[in-house]
């Protein structure tokens, strides 16, 4: 049975809910479970105490100076884009790296296997745009395939995600997360400088059809833009276990941020009590004066809604930093490993590469730049005078 709902600014879509029932769980949608027998669970749980138990210790080349232990990789596959977001690609547009500087399928998968190897249990592909890679199928094969990595997520703005969606799930993709900032055509026209919000929307229908294990929606809210759509994407919670991430409009090279523009953390919960009073916190405390918390390697302040199968994330990047739990690191399409989304300093794994450099090589190389990681990035002042790349290059 598909649900057609109606948004307050008069926008319409179709959720067609997946064929099997789902739990939500961890923020993540699961497939119901028959309950087991007792000594199926008491052999469950000494088989992962054993896990546990013989674990080796995590690697020291993935962990800093500030014991903070780097398992997620987020690796960009393309710097090139079928839109133009306000927030990510300069007016003027970009100059891009000549394909032969770019890291291939088998650059990506070494390096990969490596940063697994040393104790990297997630891996997320971005860009640019992921999809317009025309290999890409193949490489989420080849990464879904390594041993020991645990999630394989993507970032999409949602274009032509759905034609390669259903064969990248067969082939191992675990998450998706989709860019979407309105639910207007005119003004997704306004913000991307391009048309496709029915093909965005498509592509989440696709993904909760083929039951993809974590669905996201990624909003960048701007003060004057699109802050008055927020109660609207939170439909998207109501029957579907989808995670709505309202995120904070953050500086980079060419977006002409300033703190006008922002919508904050305080005004978009506001925004959202007004209609929605009863929202509670689920993986932190709320206290006005305490400080909050959040679990080590998430980004988000994680909300819902009682009687909402999803539910509603804010990444907080300038208001209240999430640096103290930061557990990921960032390779760029051509090469370059940054330690830190905000920060200027990179080093090139592809020239290692390319120069021969052992894995041993490689890991001396990777260490040494953990180990230069910073306790948090610079404030919002000093953030717009960094010269940093555009967040098309960075990834995502």
């Amino acid at each position: 049975m598909n649900v057609r709902r109606v948004s307050s600014s008069g926008h319409k879509w179709t959720f067609r809910p997946a064929r099997r029932r789902l739990e939500w769980r961890r923020g993540i949608a699961q497939p119901a479970v028959e309950p087991v027998e007792k000594d199926k669970v008491l052999n469950s749980f000494a088989a992962r105490r054993a896990r546990i138990q013989n674990a080796k210790p995590f690697s020291e080349f993935l962990t800093d100076s500030f014991g903070r232990q780097h398992d997620y990789l987020r690796i960009s596959i393309s710097e090139r884009c079928n839109l133009r977001c306000l927030y990510c690609m300069p007016e003027e547009g970009i100059d891009l790296t000549p394909s032969e500087r770019l890291l291939t399928k088998d650059e990506i998968v070494t390096l990969a296997k490596l940063f697994v190897a040393e104790g990297v249990r997630k891996i997320r592909l971005t860009g640019g745009e992921p999809t317009v890679r025309k290999d890409v199928v193949e490489l989420v094969e080849e990464l879904g395939a390594i041993p020991g990595l645990q999630e394989l997520c993507m970032t999409s703005n949602g274009i032509a995600l759905h034609r390669k969606l259903p064969s990248m799930i067969a082939a191992g993709l675990t998450g998706l997360n989709i860019s979407l900032d309105t639910l207007q055509e005119g003004k997704f026209m306004l913000l991307t400088r391009r048309n496709g919000l029915k093909a965005v929307l498509r592509s989440i229908d696709t993904a909760l059809t083929h039951n993809i294990k974590s669905l996201k929606i990624n909003n960048v809210v701007m003060a004057g833009q699109n802050e008055d759509e927020m109660t609207d994407f939170i439909d998207f919670t109501k029957d579907a276990p989808i995670e709505v991430r309202f995120i904070e409009y953050m500086p980079f090279d060419g977006n002409k941020w300033s703190e006008k523009k922002m919508f904050t953390y305080n005004e978009m919960l506001e925004t959202l009590r007004s209609k929605y009073p009863d929202i509670r916190p689920l993986n932190h405390h709320h206290k006005p004066n305490e400080a909050e918390r959040i679990p080590i390697g998430e980004t988000a302040r994680t909300w819902q809604i009682p009687g909402h199968q999803g539910r509603i994330g804010f990444i907080t990047s300038m208001t209240k930093s999430f640096c103290g739990s930061c557990t990921r690191l960032r390779i760029t399409a051509d090469g370059n490993l940054k330690v830190c989304l905000f920060g200027p300093n990179e080093i090139s794994l592809r020239d290692q590469l390319r120069a021969g450099a052992s894995p041993d090589e490689l890991r001396k190389v990777i260490g040494a730049a953990v180990q230069g990681k910073k306790a948090s990035h610079a404030g919002v002042e000093e953030l717009q005078a960094t010269k940093n790349r555009p967040m098309i290059l960075i990834g995502g």
